[in-house]
């Protein structure tokens, strides 16, 4: 039976916030596969020895890039990792909104602010600042356009620590119909969740947030259906994914358009579709016996 390792972070003395490990590695032993988790920082590791390395949960690793797209060349070169490391080098940075957009997809409209770039905010309308490397709201606010000067000292903070901004308007569907999130697994549609919105008017970039509120099973339409399909077909080269998630939100128009592209490691939410599980496991070891 081929080894596989699901990489994932080290939480220190505090439980892991990935739910879903643990059920995974239940499953995967039950299923009769050589499976482990391990932090994919941990020095001690040969990630050569196992035939399939799974990027799962490395949570950590939007602050530590720098680390973080070595380490995932490094295993690419030894052994196989999922997704592709080109995959990864190029969704960690958000940029690749705007590779999407030249494609054709739809995708919540986006400036970039690097550093030294004269500071151009919206002037009408509630907007969102936060940073091309990131997850989980860090470094994420919404701001009113009378909360100009807040929103200066952000991007003055972010700059700082050489990151690049985002400047997006606020979707205000998100407020009507949440955000949702189509999972694929193994080339297929592996269910869909909702969640409401994350960045509520007032809280600072820097204090901690709710990454899922309100999570719920979600039926996709298929309009949404399509343009996630139409969103993973314009990754760069169209690589083989094992996963992918794509998060939408509906525009001024009323239709969807892609808010990101999760492509390196995206929460499962095998807690809320319980029945997802097998197909993950499937995929997994028909991955790793190639």
């Amino acid at each position: 039976m081929p080894r596989t390792a699901l990489a994932t972070y080290d939480p220190g003395a505090k439980p892991s916030k990935d739910q879903d490990l643990p059920v995974l590695l239940r499953a995967l032993a039950v299923a009769g596969a050589d499976a482990v988790a391990r932090p994919w920082d941990d020095p001690d590791v040969e990630w050569g020895a196992f035939d399939l390395v799974v990027i799962r949960s490395t949570w950590d690793y939007s602050w530590r890039t720098e680390e973080f797209l070595p380490w995932v060349e490094r295993v690419g070169k030894v052994t196989r990792i999922a997704n592709p490391a080109a995959v990864v080098r190029w969704n960690t940075d958000k940029r690749y909104l705007g590779d999407l957009a030249a494609d054709g997809v739809p995708v919540v409209p986006t400036r970039y602010l690097a550093p030294g770039d004269p500071v151009e905010l919206p002037s009408d309308g509630d907007f969102v600042v936060k940073p091309t490397f990131g997850a989980g709201a860090r470094f994420a606010a919404r701001y009113t356009p009378d909360e100009h000067g807040t929103a200066v000292r952000h991007l003055a903070r972010m700059h700082e620590e050489g990151l690049t901004a985002m400047v997006q308007p606020y979707v205000s569907g998100i407020d009507v119909s949440g955000e949702r999130a189509l999972q694929f697994f193994g080339g297929r549609l592996l269910h869909a969740s909702r969640k409401r919105a994350v960045l509520a008017p007032g809280t600072a970039f820097d204090a901690d947030k709710v990454a899922h509120p309100d999570l719920e099973r979600w039926d996709p339409t298929p309009a949404e259906l399509a343009v996630a399909e139409r969103a993973l077909a314009a990754v760069p080269e169209a690589p083989e994914l094992l996963y992918a998630r794509v998060d939408l939100v509906d525009g001024a128009d009323g239709r969807p358009q892609v808010m990101e592209l999760e492509l390196v490691e995206p929460n499962l939410f095998l807690f809320l579709h319980p029945g997802s599980v097998d197909a993950v496991v499937a995929a997994i070891l028909s991955a790793a016996g190639r």
